[in-house]
């Protein structure tokens, strides 16, 4: 097995496992009343990612790899375990609001609003770069920069409503 190929199956290894933490967070978010915004983008979303890797198999399970590319890659994946950490039960792929719950504004949601979006478009740049695949990495920022347009807004409908729901509360 050639590195680059340890490399794709350690990254959809993490990715199928955020689905199912994913999916288990929903459900219990559910559970306690939470609902879903944005829902129609979502399988969108979904099929960029997987198209993503797909091309990431398809094109570079042989290639060699770019150690400095590969580095900050690795740096990404420990601010993405900061932002699973600090959102705890309450990450999830999907846009969820639990009606009542204040906006997360710890870890690095203090810095950034969306940190989670900064570093998955860091991956899907970064990954295809430490594989010698520039053309993914332009093609796959892209389709991500067309989904992400939507699924903020979405979300900053969102977290409108719930900054709404907050400031009822407190008056």
């Amino acid at each position: 097995m050639s590195l680059a190929s340890l490399i794709l199956a350690l990254v959809t290894l993490q990715r199928l496992g955020e689905l199912v933490l994913a999916r288990r967070n929903t459900a219990r978010l559910r559970a306690r009343g939470a609902i879903e915004i944005g829902a129609r983008h979502y399988p969108l979303l979904v099929s960029v990612h997987a198209a993503w890797l797909i091309a990431l198999w398809t094109w570079g399970r042989d290639q060699d790899v770019n150690l400095a590319a590969l580095s900050v890659f690795v740096v990404l994946q420990g601010l993405r375990l900061w932002i699973l950490a600090t959102l705890g039960s309450r990450w999830t792929t999907r846009i969820i609001v639990l009606p009542g719950e204040p906006l997360v504004v710890s870890g690095p949601y203090r810095y950034l609003s969306h940190p989670n979006y900064a570093v998955v478009a860091g991956e899907i740049a970064l990954l295809p770069m430490a594989l010698h695949l520039p053309v993914l990495a332009l093609v796959f920022t892209a389709l991500n920069a067309a989904v992400l347009w939507i699924r903020l807004r979405a979300e900053a409908r969102a977290l409108s409503a719930v900054r709404g729901q907050l400031a009822r509360a407190a008056s």
